[in-house]
Order: C-alpha cells, then structure tokens, then sequence
C-alpha cells in the first residue's frame, strides 16, 4: 500500500503533467495497476484489516497486574500464564509486557526488587516469609544463616547474601549489582563459589598475602632503577617519574602498577623536592671574614658605628621600564635603543645603628670616589670614636693609594685627637648579600628609578635625594637598626650554605 505522499504525486504527474500510467509506474517505480487504481479514487485512504483475535487476549488482565504488582519477568509470567491455560509463544508475550511496563528511568521491577532487597537487608522479611518464597530453592537453615549474614554479618558478606537471595528470588544480575553497587562480575562468582563450594566457601575470609609493596624482590627492583640515571635506561630525562620507572619494571617482567612504586618509593622516606638555591662564597678566608663582621656588629660600644658602602651606577638618564598600574588592554612600552641625556654615578653609606644615609654623586667608581665618602661620612660623625665600614672586594676598595691615604688619616686623627677613627672591615669574595645597602639600593631604584623619564642628569640626582632624605626622616621618627638577620650570628653557622632570597632579608 502506497502512503499520502506518493498518491498526491500520482494526482499530480496525471492531473498537472498530463502523463500516461505507464510513465507515472515507471517515474515511481510502482506497478501500472497500483497508478491506475490510485487514479481513479478521489481521496487518500488506507486499507482496514480486521484484526484477529489473539491467544494472549483472555491473559491480558492476568498479566497487567503480574507486571505492575509483582514485578515478575517476562519468562516468570510466562510461567504463571501457562499453569493458567495460555498456549501462546513468549515473543508475543514479551511485546506485550514490554507496552504494559514503558521504559522509565528506573523500571517497576526494579523498583520492586530494591524495595525487596531493601527489605531483607533490613531484616524486615521474617525467616517463615523467606520459606514460603524460597522453599524450592533453600533449605530453611540456609535462609537463616543468610538472614543471619544480612544482619550482623561484615559488609562483604552482607552483599554476597544478598545477591545470592535475590538472584533465588528471581532479580537479575544487572539489577543486584547495581543496587549492592559492585560490578556485575563479582556478582557471578560470589554465585559460582555458592554453587561450587556452598556456604562455607562463600563465606570464607580471604587470606590476604604479603603485599607488593612489602616484597623485597619489588622493593630492590624500584630502587635499583631509582639509583641509576634515567639516560641508562634510555630516557631523555634527567629525573624519575613515577610513570617511567612502572614501565621499565612491567618490561622487565614485573607486574606493578603506578601506586605500587609510589608507595615503596615514599615508605623508604623519598620525596619530589625542589632543589634549594643557596649563597656560597669562593673566598676562602669566608669563615674568618664573616665572624669578623657579626662580631663587630654584636660588640659595638655607644660612641662606635658602623657603616654599608657601595656604589651604584652608571645610571642612564633615560625613559626606564618598571611596574606601574595600568588598564586592562593597555600595555606599557620602552624603547629598547634611546640617546642617554646623561648619566650619574652613586656612593652611598647606611648606618647600620641608625638606619640614616650618607651619599654623594661621583664621577666614577674608584678610588676617589671611596675618599670623597669616607670623608664625607667621618665629617657627619665627629662625635664618634671608631668607624667600621664594610664593603665588597672590588679592585678599587683594597687599592694601595686607598690603604695608604686611610692610614695617614688615621694616623692624623690620633695626633689632632679630633673626629674618630676609621677602621676596614671588609666582606667576603661574592657576598655581596650581607652588604645591607643593597636592599636600600634596590628599594630606591624602584621607587624614582623605575619607570621614570627624566630629562636631565640633574632631574634624576634631584629625586634620589628628595628620596634618601625622607627615608632619613622617617628612620629618625621610627628607630629601627639596618638590615635584619645579618644581626643574628646563629644564622650565619653554616657559612658554606645559606639560603638564596631577596637582599632586604640580611
């Protein structure tokens, strides 16, 4: 029979087209009577068949309520209507019950058999219940222990006897497993073992072997991978992963996973850690340098300073980058080649007692410009009797001409009895970071060096100095020694080893 689509096409290709029935049947690939007979009916039609009586017929009400009540399977009802008379097949049966119980997210019959087995695990059912239903398949003493099991049993045999009830009482496996939530699997062995070895085999606790990660054959296989370099192996690595060393030990016949090795590795005390920088100095008279330093500063009397040199520059008078604030989307820019309008050169000297800067603008970095700040610094402190200056070990700090001029002044001191003395207390080789002005160097720069613009050389030495002057100021107001663990001696113990960090922590 033709469906409303292709008659209206035959009307059409007749009426419209004016084509003969053979050339319609041959466009629509239909038989030439079909057309003709579909030609001659006015409207769209299709044939009614009376339907003929089925066997399931007299069942149907039987079975709409085994379904909706009970819960049974198919084969279960087909079961229960045949004791009743039905002689029919199971597929008309099946398609029957399958329209009576439309699909839902969870269906009726499993909602009556977790009810059901909600019920037993709650020791709801009484045991003459359980008789009356499983009579044919367990014996009474049998449904008792697994009530029994249900009831005070450990979970692992709270879920075998379960499953075992409920696949007796008819469930399938898809349905127990997903109520007990394990997979569908282990449902068929706990039922395998019933059936091979009853109660006492289902039951039985499992003995538990010795451990992979206890094993000395797994221990001496990880670690003897661990100790060798990942290039032996043929990795292009310079560190283990975990994943690697578990594929080289399966290749080499090993069955272990990932947190088998992981577990061995981290019971013999290993961890991932990040190597830790340190601050190391090549000089070696470092030791007898430092506890030079640290005691000075511990033992400095009330009319003794002591003082942080270094110098700073050259500094470019040029538009600098640096961090500012700026709106989403924009981006800030330097120009990576600019015409210097000049540039400066720093001394620079910070009382350690009193936090206060002393600073001069030089020409260059020498031995001069080392002079010009001693004096400086000795003239603003006529009231003290000794001056400890530290500095690093750059040429210019340990020239002759300097050690000279310092022990003429010195000696010139003595005679006039006016100003103090002026004694070198100098740093280490590469340590610079117990030089403490470094961090007031560092803050400075940040503050007016840093993304600035000035236009002259005299513009940049103006805000630095505006900017050492309020920091005197507010040091003098707020008290405060310079620097911070470079007070502290017990730090400094292990001298070839000290943690690497910002200059603002020494």
């Amino acid at each position: 029979m033709i469906d409303i689509d292709t008659f209206y096409k035959i009307k059409q290709l007749y009426h419209d087209g004016h084509l003969r029935v053979s050339r319609i049947a041959e466009q629509l690939h239909l038989d030439a009577e079909t057309v003709a007979k579909w030609i001659q009916r006015d409207t769209y039609s299709q044939r009614t068949v009376p339907r003929r009586s089925s066997k399931l017929d007299a069942y149907k009400t039987s079975i709409i309520d085994l379904v909706e009540n009970q819960a049974l399977s198919s084969a279960k009802i087909l079961k229960t209507v045949q004791m009743q008379g039905y002689t029919g097949g199971m597929s008309i049966l099946t398609d029957f019950v399958r329209e009576a119980d439309p699909p839902l997210p969870i269906s009726r019959r499993e909602l009556f058999a977790c009810s059901w087995i909600h019920k037993a695990m709650q020791n709801a059912i009484s045991c003459e219940a359980m008789y009356v239903d499983l009579k044919r398949e367990f014996e009474p003493e049998l449904v008792a222990l697994l009530l029994r099991e249900i009831k005070s049993g450990p979970l692992r045999n709270r879920n075998k006897a379960v499953a075992l009830l409920a696949r007796k009482k008819g469930f399938s496996l898809e349905i127990v497993s997903r109520f007990l939530f394990v997979n569908i699997d282990t449902v068929v062995k706990w039922l395998q073992t019933f059936k091979e070895g009853g109660t006492g085999e289902l039951f039985a606790p499992r003995s538990r072997g010795v451990k992979k990660a206890d094993q000395k054959e797994y221990k001496d296989a990880v670690f003897s991978i661990l100790h060798a370099p990942p290039s032996s192996y043929g990795i292009n690595r310079t560190s283990w992963r975990i994943e690697d060393i578990t594929r080289i030990l399966r290749q080499t016949g090993l069955r272990i996973c990932k947190d088998v090795v992981s577990k061995i590795i981290k019971d013999a005390g290993f961890r991932f850690r990040k190597a830790k920088k340190v601050l190391t100095s090549s000089d070696p008279n470092y030791r007898e340098k430092v506890e030079v330093i640290l005691q000075t500063l511990q033992t400095l009397g009330d009319t003794e300073t002591f003082f942080f040199i270094d110098e700073l520059g050259p500094l470019a008078v040029k538009k600098h980058g640096g961090r500012s604030f700026v709106k989403k989307g924009e981006a800030l820019v330097v120009p990576q080649h600019q015409t210097p309008k000049g540039s400066i050169f720093l001394a620079g000297a910070l009382c350690a007692t009193t936090n206060q800067m002393t600073w001069c603008y030089v020409r260059s970095k020498d031995t001069a410009a080392m002079i010009d700040l001693i004096e400086l610094v000795f003239s603003e402190h006529q009231d003290k009797t000794h001056l400890y200056i530290t500095w690093d070990a750059v040429s210019w700090h340990d020239s002759i001409s300097l050690v000279d001029w310092l022990d003429a002044f010195n000696l010139k001191t003595t005679e006039t009895k006016e100003g103090p003395l002026i004694t070198l207390v100098p740093l280490p080789t590469r340590s610079q970071f117990l030089n403490v002005i470094e961090s007031v160097f560092g803050v400075m720069k940040k503050a007016v060096i840093h993304h600035s613009d000035y236009q002259s050389a005299h513009d940049m030495k103006s805000a630095i100095s505006k900017h050492f002057r309020e920091r005197n100021a507010h040091f003098k107001d707020n008290p405060r020694r310079a620097g911070k663990k470079i007070w502290d001696i017990d730090f400094f113990r292990d001298h070839g080893s000290l943690p690497s960090g910002n200059y603002r922590e020494y």
